[in-house]
């Protein structure tokens, strides 16, 4: 698999830098929902980031794409 390492990526959540270390796979389906919905992907990532509760971003970011994929709407 081309995309089975993480890659570290450069976030803004509420105006503060941050990085999130996820693999290709899950960050450009994390893109594409962003894209889909007319959102940036700092905008949809501090939305999550607000829902997260004790788990890491980068978990809950996977867990988005996943769940999202998963759903039949």
């Amino acid at each position: 698999m081309d995309h089975a390492r993480p890659v570290k990526r450069s976030l803004t959540l509420r105006g503060h830098r941050t990085s999130v270390s996820l693999e290709d796979i899950f960050w450009k389906k994390f893109r594409d929902y962003a894209e889909i919905d007319g959102r940036t992907i700092n905008g949809l990532a501090a939305e999550i980031d607000a829902k997260r509760g004790d788990i890491g971003l980068a978990s809950a970011l996977r867990i988005y794409v996943l769940e999202r994929a998963l759903r039949k709407d």
